[in-house]
């Protein structure tokens, strides 16, 4: 499948049951982007560990191609290293949802920028340490 052509029925199925829902308490990153005003806004958070990204929980407010972005999004993060999940694009939840239609290719766009920006939160905190 493809953006033209896409598969709705992955993007259901993350909707009807989306994966690692819920805040992360002690997460060691945290991503938030999106506006509430214009639409969507999603807020990733990640547990990492020697470098690895041991758990990554979503909270998101939007339609539902949005949470199955995340909850999608989650899925591929978990047991990536920073430097692989630094490559993550919006084409890795495009495919992984087998498809997007042209109107919801934002959502796979905020599920990267909600990755960067937990990831930027993660070093940033880093630094600090």
């Amino acid at each position: 499948m493809n953006e033209q052509n896409p598969n709705t029925d992955l993007v259901l199925e993350h909707f009807l049951n989306p994966r690692n829902v819920g805040p992360l308490l002690d997460a060691d990153g945290v991503g938030e982007v999106g506006a509430a005003a214009f639409g969507d806004v999603m807020r990733l958070s990640l547990k990492i560990k020697e470098n690895r990204i041991l758990d990554a929980r979503f909270q998101t407010f939007g339609c539902g191609t949005a949470i199955a972005a995340s909850s999608a999004t989650t899925e591929l993060l978990k047991g990536r290293t920073i430097e692989e999940a630094m490559q993550f694009t919006n084409q890795d939840v495009i495919k992984a949802l087998g498809g997007l239609p042209p109107e919801k290719l934002h959502c796979s766009t905020l599920a990267e920028e909600a990755v960067k920006a937990a990831l930027n939160d993660y070093i940033r905190k880093q630094g600090k340490k």
